[in-house]
């Protein structure tokens, strides 16, 4: 089949691999020239602009967008709208917020296109896991794409299947689905972010408190010098909180256990704020997510005013001295 590729960054040009390795001719598109040249050298048709892309694209055309979410897609989408026609369809694999997803299907369907939303998991290792995909849009049109979503996703592989699928249908088993109307992808995907945020942030706690049971504020009976990347290593196999982010983290561990490379700046991509917003308007509770999200903000300061008065007000009513204000050392 024949697809667009618009943004060849880490995972639009793996992407863009994969599908040409399954056999599908891709027509090319980025800012930086290099990256175009490069994906021409293995295989991609290269284009000069939007407009030489769509031009080079047979009827119905298919557009995929893996550009940041924000202005860079809502731009990269308006422009492709003025060079395709009834007929055609975009496609948007990024994080973008799952209502600007429902505002830019009803623009595209105003003009004859149709607007399919790819929430894509699988980062810089899906060129060779595959990359699972929650996507939105009309049903008719998902159907037409189906060739390019089964050669992105990881099929079944070897993992056990579940028990009663046998009697169930659909493509869940191979790594995709078509979650529901426009938006639904990017929302299923939301919140996939959203619950990310906290499994991470139970393991990183939890190993803090390993690491951490050398304190020399313990008894020493019990105080614990443990093995940190042997620890992610056993819990790895066979243990029931094994998984993906636990795989990683082993080979973080095994690299380094003391992790000292990392500065412990951790960015959110959005989609953890939209998850939380989104229980807000559902009056669902989301302590665990919302209280992960924090963590990220508060780990890009430093004691924070709220900080230094609750520390005031401690000295102020009971007297409590807190220990002063360490320097960080490179």
């Amino acid at each position: 089949m024949q697809l667009g590729m618009v943004g060849l960054g880490r995972m639009g040009a793996n992407m863009t691999r994969r599908l040409l390795r399954g056999g599908h001719k891709l027509v090319v598109s980025d800012l930086t020239p290099e990256s175009v040249k490069q994906l021409a050298g293995e295989g991609a048709t290269a284009s000069s602009s939007l407009e030489d892309l769509v031009g080079k694209l047979a009827a119905p055309r298919a557009v995929w967008v893996m550009v940041p979410a924000g202005g860079p897609t809502e731009n990269t989408v308006q422009s492709l709208l003025q060079h395709m026609q009834p007929g055609d369809v975009i496609i948007d694999g990024g994080n973008s917020n799952f209502k600007d997803d429902v505002r830019r299907a009803r623009i595209c369907k105003s003009k004859g296109v149709d607007y399919v939303d790819v929430g894509t998991s699988g980062g810089v290792w899906g060129l060779e896991r595959g990359y699972c995909m929650m996507i939105g849009g009309p049903k008719d049109t998902i159907s037409r794409l189906d060739p390019i979503f089964k050669t992105l996703a990881p099929g079944r592989g070897d993992i056990a299947r579940t028990a009663g699928r046998e009697k169930m249908g659909g493509t869940a088993e191979d790594g995709y689905m078509h979650c529901g109307p426009s938006g639904s992808g990017h929302f299923v995907k939301m919140v996939h972010n959203g619950i990310e945020y906290g499994m991470m942030q139970a393991y990183a706690e939890g190993f803090d408190i390993f690491k951490n049971a050398t304190s020399k504020d313990l008894p020493e009976d019990i105080r614990y010098d443990l093995n940190l990347a042997d620890i992610a290593e056993v819990w790895r196999r066979g243990s029931v909180v094994s998984s993906w982010l636990l795989d990683l983290t082993a080979i973080a561990l095994a690299e380094n256990p003391s992790l000292s490379e990392y500065s412990g700046f951790v960015q959110d991509s959005g989609e953890g704020r939209w998850t939380i917003q989104a229980a807000i308007d559902e009056a669902v509770p989301a302590e665990v997510l919302t209280a992960a999200l924090y963590t990220r903000f508060r780990s890009r300061q430093e004691h924070t005013f709220a900080e230094n008065m609750l520390s005031a007000m401690r000295q102020k009513f009971g007297g409590h001295v807190e220990p002063k204000k360490q320097t960080k050392t490179a």
